[in-house]
């Protein structure tokens, strides 16, 4: 699952609302809700700080 979608749902926020707080389309964030599209960094970055929460908690680890 999505890292922000999966955050969004344990906040229990929806993605309108991520939408209307980065102040972008709802179509943007469904497309990085939904691995359509990767968010940029600075755009990642706001998200981040959005939804309160360390921005490597929004990326899959590329190594263990």
């Amino acid at each position: 699952m999505n890292r922000i979608k999966a955050i969004l749902k344990d906040q229990g926020r929806t993605q309108k609302w991520l939408a209307f707080k980065l102040k972008k389309s709802y179509v943007n964030v469904s497309n990085y809700c939904n691995n359509k599209v990767q968010p940029p960094l600075d755009v990642l970055n706001d998200i981040a700080k959005i939804l309160d929460v360390d921005i490597r908690e929004l990326l899959n680890p590329t190594k263990r």
